[in-house]
């Protein structure tokens, strides 16, 4: 076999007059070898001689049924035996079906832009990211919404990525954009999607979530499961954050990284050309999408007020976001209703408030308040209240009353000597 390049070299001597002897002493082959290549006009590729298969009679439903299991040739292979009876190898199926293998990858990775007109659309995603703040690695979830036209974006920081993160990322973009868009898009997140049917395409979103759709007039959209490019606005958004607002940081404090994300925002994130529109979001968004964008009115905020029925537990405390709040430890067992509102978390029993709590936006936190425990623990401990993290180490036991220790001479006089 010549190369490509070794043929075209023939060709061209053969236009200059060459003979075929001429030109095989030139280029080091046979005569017969450039005769060949001169008749056939160019350079083709081998191929080897074709013979029919088992599988030849069944090639357009092989290629059917390959195309239809995105490439999995095993499931192929397994209705192949089932549907006709015929028992091969996986491999023999994957000789079967080799040359449609470059057309299911293309057709796998093929992206469309799709470009939204200004106020239609809003994309979201949760991004996790270690982050040192005073020193130590903590685990931190940035929160990126994205406007689909002027690519203007909104970063939040939260300590985990529940439901109430989604939905107060959401309000918190609202109100930085000033206005509500048409749609959001998510993804397939548990905390707003219950059900997402590949094929049918039909979408069973979380009750919630769709009632909080409606309060603010959105339209909500997921995206096709494992296919987050469909959202790639703001997963490119997402992986932007985290290079450019976070990577190289160090922080004192939680508070000081979420100033810095507000800055960022302004100073970093809204002015830069960005390289698809090549313009600056925020000149973009000014222009073009403010006006388009839903006016927010005086609306309150979704979770502004949280009412929800808890039993005591044998701790005397309820749970809430994994979190535990104490109440008076006589209403162990018994069912309270917790509000949550304007950050606090109020516990009342028949209609009476037993229990007030700042909300703690950690996890896995137990908030005591001590005066709870009175009748159960001693009677100095009323009024104080503390955090405990579940790796705390446990309060070492109360020293034994004085009037209860026996000096050593006494043991040692019972004992009839001295240690």
């Amino acid at each position: 076999m010549q190369t490509p390049e070794d043929v075209q070299a023939m060709l061209k001597l053969a236009s200059l007059g060459w003979g075929a002897k001429r030109i095989s002493r030139e280029l080091g082959c046979s005569r017969n070898t450039v005769r060949s290549y001169l008749r056939q006009g160019g350079w083709q590729p081998y191929q080897s001689p074709q013979r029919p298969g088992r599988l030849t009679p069944h090639s357009d439903w092989l290629a059917e049924r390959f195309r239809q299991h995105r490439g999995n040739c095993d499931v192929v292979r397994q209705e192949l035996r089932r549907e006709h009876g015929i028992a091969v190898s996986l491999r023999t199926v994957e000789r079967a079906v080799a040359h449609l293998r470059r057309e299911v990858l293309a057709q796998t990775a093929a992206t469309v832009r799709f470009e939204t007109p200004p106020g239609h659309q809003l994309q979201i995603d949760f991004g996790t990211v270690r982050v040192p703040v005073d020193d130590e690695p903590v685990k931190v979830h940035l929160f990126v919404a994205t406007l689909g036209y002027s690519r203007r974006t909104y970063v939040a920081l939260f300590l985990h990525e529940r439901q109430s993160a989604w939905l107060q990322g959401l309000e918190g973009a609202f109100r930085h954009f000033g206005g509500t868009p048409r749609e959001v898009l998510v993804d397939n997140a548990r905390a707003l999607v219950n059900e997402h049917d590949a094929q049918t395409r039909e979408v069973a979103f979380n009750d919630r979530f769709h009632a909080f759709c409606r309060y603010w007039g959105v339209t909500p959209r997921a995206c096709a499961p494992y296919r987050a490019r469909t959202k790639g606005k703001d997963e490119r958004g997402v992986g932007y954050v985290k290079r450019n607002a976070i990577a190289g940081h160090r922080f004192v404090s939680l508070e000081e990284l979420q100033a810095h994300l507000v800055r960022w925002m302004r100073e970093v994130a809204d002015v830069r050309v960005h390289g698809t529109t090549a313009e600056p979001p925020i000149h973009r968004f000014e222009r073009d999408e403010r006006g388009a964008l839903s006016p927010l009115a005086a609306k309150a905020p979704f979770l502004q007020v949280r009412e929800l029925s808890r039993r005591v537990h044998t701790d005397a405390c309820i749970e809430l976001d994994t979190n535990r709040y104490s109440v008076p430890w006589k209403l162990i067992g018994e069912a309270v209703t917790v509000v949550v509102a304007e950050r606090q978390v109020r516990v009342l029993y028949a209609g009476q408030e037993v229990a007030c709590h700042a909300q703690n936006a950690g996890r896995r936190i137990s908030i005591i308040e001590r005066s709870h425990l009175v009748g159960i623990v001693g009677a100095h401990l009323v009024g104080v209240s503390w955090l405990a993290r579940p790796s705390a180490a446990a309060a070492p036991p109360p020293a034994a009353p004085a009037e209860l220790l026996r000096p050593l001479a006494e043991y040692e006089t019972a004992l009839g000597g001295s240690w």
